[in-house]
């Protein structure tokens, strides 16, 4: 055997192992780490507001128009912020500051 031919059987064959190892590693079962089960038994707890969201969901365009989901989606942005207590801000009006430069509308 040339040089050439070695060089060549030999990266057929790491690569094959490479293939080969890879995939045992794939198909066998891995240990949940030790925090996990702390994650699973929470999400069987029920949660009212998880509930609702999903009701919401459910209602799909309507949803918008229904001060409960409004309620809902209001305490769910502050939960997820880490606010303490709701927000003051109305549940009606737009959830953005305007800039100065934007124009007025005539009504307000």
């Amino acid at each position: 055997m040339d040089g050439k031919t070695l060089a060549r059987t030999a990266a057929v064959i790491l690569v094959a192992a490479a293939v080969t190892a890879a995939a045992l590693g794939m198909s066998r079962k891995q240990d949940k780490p030790a925090g996990e089960g702390v994650h699973t038994t929470a999400g069987l707890m029920p949660d009212p507001v998880r509930d609702g969201l999903r009701h919401c969901q459910a209602l799909g365009e309507a949803a918008l128009r229904d001060d409960g989901c409004a309620r809902l989606w209001v305490q769910q942005r502050d939960r997820f912020l880490g606010l303490g207590e709701p927000s003051e801000r109305s549940t009606g009006g737009p959830a953005f500051s305007r800039s100065p430069d934007a124009p007025q509308r005539v009504g307000q």
